[in-house]
């Protein structure tokens, strides 16, 4: 992407620097788009794209769909962090993803913010039948939903996640089956699948597409090759797999999942 020639007075220069400031901070709150980008640092959506070229060659932003996010060094967020991030992203995944939800049979619904965001469509929207979690913040929020049965599996609780691991979770998993388990990530890719910070969350997330009939995968766009980070450990969610993500996804990403013959929904903006 061409960008304008640095400003040449240094005024010019300090205003530069600190719009592209004021850019990385929204970036990081979770304002992406470049309409709303524009209108939050006063400036003309042209002078932002212009911005966003020149933070892309200096490798500080990734290019999404009609804007930018931060890409970060991988690290685990404590769950109660994760949750201030990109919070109405997560609620238009969780309502894409609540059709997916079969009217029989038992569902699995992972640890994370995102798929908490589809326990709690479902406990306020009267769903019924049989909801399998490892998070504790998917299980508090069913607790009380009518029509719901919640199995919370054992096992060691992850201090950041939240979400269990270890061999009683995969004692319980050996004994259970679901018409559709719906996975976190902390990054996706669909040539590699779900990226996770250890071999234990792998491990998990492999046996739990096991034994599920179909595998929905629930990540917003900062948890996407090429903006995520690698991720240390790799688990591939079955033969074919469904992923709901938001429109802020690479542009790029329809086609890597249509390779991998993944299904690919988003909500519109």
């Amino acid at each position: 992407m061409a960008t304008d020639p640095e400003p040449r007075t240094p005024q010019a220069r300090r205003s530069t620097r600190a719009r592209h400031d004021a850019l990385l901070r929204l970036l990081r709150e979770g304002t992406t788009h470049v309409d709303e980008l524009a209108a939050a640092v006063g400036v003309s959506p042209s002078t932002v794209r212009r911005d966003l070229g020149r933070l892309t060659e200096d490798r500080k932003v990734a290019r999404t769909y009609g804007g930018a996010v931060v890409p970060e060094a991988f690290q685990e967020r404590p769950v109660a962090e994760s949750a201030l991030v990109r919070p109405a992203a997560k609620a238009a995944i969780a309502a894409a993803a609540e059709p997916l939800v079969p009217r029989s049979g038992a569902v699995f619904i992972d640890a994370g913010t995102t798929c908490a965001a589809l326990a709690r469509r479902l406990a306020e929207g009267g769903h019924e039948g049989l909801v399998v979690t490892r998070g504790l913040e998917t299980a508090a929020l069913l607790a009380d939903a009518p029509g719901i049965d919640v199995v919370m599996l054992g096992g060691s609780v992850r201090p950041l996640s939240h979400g269990l691991v270890g061999p009683l979770t995969e004692l319980a998993l050996d004994r259970l089956s679901f018409a559709v388990a719906f996975l976190g990530a902390d990054a996706v890719d669909p040539a590699r699948g779900v990226g996770e910070p250890t071999l234990e969350e792998t491990a998990v997330k492999e046996r739990i597409a096991a034994r599920a009939g179909r595998v929905v995968v629930l990540a917003d766009a900062t948890k996407l090759v090429p903006v995520a980070p690698a991720a240390p450990a790799w688990a591939w969610p079955g033969g074919t797999w469904t992923l709901v993500t938001d429109a802020q996804a690479p542009p790029t990403l329809p086609t890597h999942c249509a390779q991998s013959h993944i299904t690919l929904i988003q909500p519109p903006e």
